[in-house]
């Protein structure tokens, strides 16, 4: 009894330390129904969960959105496929359950319609892509982009 005891400690231990290498590094599951906890009179309200993220390495799955250009530093992530640019559609087709993913070599876009997976690092505040001059407050700095 107390051998397997001390086994089931080591083996915790181990995998304590594995997750604090880099390559041990897990992503936590982000949902596009996490991301936000409310509406206000300045816009949408970051959730607790989100927040507490911040910085930290996530996942999200979603489909790409049409994008600006066809070989794009960054993309919209969406929850539902979306077949046109929501960057083009009126301010009522504005979706609320977006995140921009920002990509460190440029992409070419996939179909709207195929499920992707991204992993990376959350990040939060206001940004302006200088190319485009897009605005974001809550991106992806994507580490992988994987097909479903």
């Amino acid at each position: 009894m107390k051998g397997t005891l001390l086994r089931r400690a080591a083996a915790g231990a181990l995998l304590a330390m594995a997750a604090a290498l880099p390559w041990g590094v897990l992503a936590e599951d982000l949902s596009f129904g996490e991301l936000y906890s409310d509406w206000s009179a300045a816009g949408l309200v970051l959730s607790e969960k989100t927040e507490s993220l911040e910085g930290e390495t996530v996942t999200m799955t979603g489909y790409m959105a049409p994008p600006l250009t066809p070989t794009i530093r960054f993309f919209v992530l969406t929850e539902v496929p979306m077949s046109v640019c929501p960057f083009c559609s009126s301010d009522a087709d504005w979706p609320d359950n977006i995140i921009v993913v920002k990509v460190s070599e440029p992409v070419t876009a996939l179909p709207y319609d195929s499920p992707i997976s991204v992993t990376g690092t959350l990040e939060i505040g206001s940004e302006i892509d200088e190319e485009t001059g897009f605005v974001s407050q809550l991106r992806i700095a994507a580490d992988s982009i994987d097909a479903l």
